[in-house]
Formats: structure tokens, C-alpha cells, sequence
């Protein structure tokens, strides 16, 4: 009888250790026996490409968002179309907007060479998400790793669940509950607003027809975004202050009503938000920590783990 116990309880060891690895979950270690080296590449290229173009940090941190707002962090965003479906890219919130496309193709080379098959265009994006804010002297926080990459994408989806720049508070705080976040992890995310640029068709109509905006910040971007559609793609910062850093400036400028977007401008215009967007202009600590944790919820949002998805060998199309 106590063999038979015996090899019940080894027969119960083994079956959860099955259903352990079929539901794999996010470590920061994933990637430390099977590609070593796989951190240090992407920030080498994260660097790189931030040296080459500084704007690209922002650009970097936005593809990790984009992605993982639709279907979860699973690449998706990075697939170009095909004969079975339509993906992301052209999706409206996407096309002629998206960028860093060719860092990502780069670094997932370069990790094919050392480690074939191994590190996801998933991971990519959110250790290159993080990497960027490095760049830009903001705050670093354990990329958890182990994503898989899906094997499709969804254009309605993203036309559908990225939130626009034209929402209302009340509209914003609705659309990041449905992803999980609450309305200050809402307010932290945006503080990635502290880099990047915005084209001029996505705040013509703040400029020119909103009130509670700074004249004279209104006033200089009306040089730059006049009302004719012929400057629909010119750029200005989304922290007009210090766009070259990862700060709490965004938060000040909200407070003095310069915000570029109409999202922008919602946080701090006598809702909810306000007392949080004051925190943040006032303690960047508070807003780094904040930020940082936000990251890692967003990283975590549905990964496709264990067996499910694949390893993409090229991030722009399945194996």
C-alpha cells in the first residue's frame, strides 16, 4: 500500500509540473540559459536607433502600447498583411503614425543569430518599451518576460480598441477599466506624453476651438498647424517644454492648460483626474513609481504564454 501512495503522490508531482509549464507565466530570468545575452541586445539597439533619432524612444514605447492594447501583448501590431487577414497598421490610430518598425526588425536579426527561435517579438517590444524610457532619463522597472507571438491580427480590433485622442474624460477613463487600469494608472501611462510628437491633424481642433488651452501656446502652434489641411502632418512636441527628457513636465504643462491633445487636456480640466495630475507636477518620484508599475500591468495584459502562439522568426510575418 505504500508503494501504491508512493507513486500516486509521484504520479500527482509529474501532473503538475505538466500544467505548470502548459500554463507558463511572465518571469524576468525567462531568457537567462537560453539567450544570456538577449537584454543586453536590445538595449544596445534601443541606444542605437535613440542616438540616431531621438524621437524614435517615443516611438518605441507606443508600438509596446499599441500592441498590447488589442488582443494583449502578443506582437500582433507588428504583422503585415496577408492573403488571410488584415492586420493593425493601417488601422486608424495606426497608419502613417507607427513607428520603429525597423529597430524591431533589427534587434529580432540580431537575436536570431545568437539565440534562433528563442526570444519573442513580444519581449522585444516590451524590453525595447522600457529601454526607451531609459534613454530619455526616466525610470527603469524588471521587464517580465516569456510572451509568445500570435499568429494573426485584427484591424476592426485596433480601429476599435485604441483610445482616441479626442476623448473625453470620462470616455478615457472607460476605455483603460476595460483593459483593468484604474483612472490614476490611466493619468500615469499618459505621462509617457512626456515624449514624442503628435501631428498636427490630431490637435487642429484644440487650437483652434477649444478654450480651456493657454492663448499663447495656442498661438505658437497656429505657426506650425494652420487650418489648412496642407500641414495635417507636421510635428510638435507633446511636452513643449523639455521634449528631449522623460520628466513630470507634462503634468506641469496640463496644469497651465498646454496640452497638445484633447486627451491630454481632459486629465486636468476640473474632473476627477485633477488632483492626480497635480501630484505628478509636483513629486516626479511619485509619478516615476506610479509609471513604472502601470508598465508592468500593461506588459501583463493577456500574454500568450506555454504553447500557445509561436516564436516568430521574422516579427513581420508567422512562421
Amino acid at each position: 500500500m505504500a508503494s501504491i501512495s508512493h507513486y500516486n503522490r509521484f504520479c500527482f508531482f509529474v501532473l503538475l509540473m505538466l500544467l505548470r509549464i502548459a500554463s507558463a507565466q511572465l518571469s524576468s530570468d525567462y531568457y537567462a540559459t537560453t539567450c544570456p545575452r538577449a537584454l543586453s541586445v536590445v538595449k544596445s539597439a534601443v541606444i542605437n536607433a535613440v542616438v540616431k533619432e531621438h524621437r524614435m524612444g517615443a516611438s518605441l514605447l507606443r508600438l509596446h502600447f499599441h500592441d498590447c492594447f488589442v488582443n494583449g501583448c502578443d506582437a500582433s501590431i507588428l504583422l503585415d498583411d496577408t492573403s488571410n487577414f488584415t492586420g493593425e497598421k493601417t488601422a486608424l490610430p495606426n497608419v502613417g503614425s507607427l513607428r520603429g518598425f525597423e529597430v524591431i526588425d533589427t534587434i529580432k536579426s540580431q537575436l536570431e543569430s545568437i539565440c534562433p527561435g528563442v526570444v519573442s517579438c513580444a519581449d522585444i517590444l516590451a524590453i525595447a518599451a522600457r529601454d526607451s524610457v531609459l534613454s530619455f532619463g526616466g525610470p527603469s522597472w524588471t521587464v517580465q518576460l516569456g510572451r509568445r507571438d500570435s499568429t494573426t491580427a485584427s484591424l476592426s480590433d485596433a480601429n476599435t480598441e485604441l483610445p482616441s485622442p479626442s476623448l473625453d474624460l470620462k470616455d478615457l477613463i472607460s476605455s483603460f477599466s476595460t483593459k483593468g487600469f484604474s483612472a490614476e494608472e490611466l493619468v500615469a501611462l499618459s505621462g509617457s506624453h512626456t515624449m514624442g510628437q503628435a501631428r498636427c491633424r490630431m490637435f487642429r481642433n484644440r487650437i483652434y476651438n477649444e478654450t480651456n488651452i493657454n492663448s499663447e501656446f495656442a498661438t505658437f502652434l497656429k505657426s506650425n498647424c494652420t487650418q489648412s489641411s496642407g500641414t495635417d502632418d507636421n510635428l510638435s512636441p507633446l511636452d513643449i517644454t523639455s521634449p528631449v527628457f522623460f520628466d513630470n513636465t507634462y503634468f506641469k504643462n496640463l496644469v497651465d492648460s498646454k496640452g497638445l491633445l484633447h486627451s491630454d487636456q481632459q486629465l486636468f480640466s476640473g474632473g476627477s483626474t485633477d488632483s492626480l495630475v497635480t501630484t505628478y507636477s509636483t513629486s516626479s518620484g511619485t509619478f516615476y513609481t506610479d509609471f513604472a508599475n502601470a508598465m508592468v500591468k500593461m506588459g501583463n495584459l493577456s500574454p500568450l504564454t506555454g504553447t500557445s502562439g509561436q516564436i516568430r522568426t521574422n516579427c513581420r510575418k508567422t512562421n
